[in-house]
């Protein structure tokens, strides 16, 4: 293959939210779920988000467990997975949490055209990569694949998850359900428009379908 296979994880409420519109970080996932999704980190050899959820959360993309940090480096890989953010503007805040000093340079994938500012921003903390203009995901895949990237597990948000599916580039999802309702059409929804791949004549296969507390967690198999 020449791209990773690309698992999607997200977490959502009853009505489909990934989080509110209260500007603070609504946490979906109990304890249980949270660490479900450690496990899947662990597994991966890199972990991709959008510069939306870089600067509304703020997260380091690190696994939670040592346990399992450990693991992984007595076989031989990095600590934490590789981490991977997409953005077409590459205006990123430096000082993010993302980009503090001891795990790895992440890698930041930008247009064409802003690459040359995002180096000068981001070139002491991160890796920065033209993928096109604007950016294409089909290349950001096989440049990970060069890395030997050979399993990728994606986040967020709504734009980055929405692009993935309507490309067709998608080979599992994960999906937590959590048991409340959001209610707020301004709050970012699990997915935008975009003409996907699975539809009713060609629905997604349900793989397992598991509970972790309160949450329900389902996977679907895509490819």
């Amino acid at each position: 293959m020449d791209r990773p296979y690309v698992l999607l994880s997200c977490a959502i409420s009853l009505d489909g939210y990934l989080d509110d519109a209260s500007g603070q970080r609504l946490v979906i996932s109990g304890a249980q779920d949270l660490d479900r999704v450690d496990s899947l980190r662990a597994s991966s050899d890199a972990i991709l988000i959008g510069a939306g959820t870089v600067r509304a959360d703020n997260p380091r993309l690190l696994l939670r467990s040592a346990a399992r940090r450990e693991a992984r480096a007595a076989r031989g890989a990095t600590p934490d997975p590789v981490r991977v953010v997409i953005s077409g503007s590459g205006e990123l805040d430096p000082r993010a949490r993302l980009f503090s000093p001891g795990h790895g340079r992440p890698l930041v994938y930008v247009s064409a055209g802003r690459a040359k500012d995002a180096r000068r921003r981001l070139g002491g903390v991160a890796e920065v990569i033209e993928a096109g203009e604007p950016v294409e995901l089909a290349g950001v895949l096989a440049d990970l694949a060069r890395r030997r990237v050979g399993r990728l597990m994606v986040e967020g948000g709504t734009s980055v998850l929405t692009a993935f599916l309507a490309c067709g580039l998608a080979d599992e999802l994960s999906l937590a359900i959590a048991p409340f309702f959001v209610g707020d059409s301004r709050a970012p929804r699990f997915t935008g428009d975009g003409q996907f791949p699975w539809n009713a004549a060609r629905p997604a296969r349900l793989v397992s379908a598991d509970r972790a507390g309160e949450v329900a967690v389902l996977t679907y198999r895509l490819s």
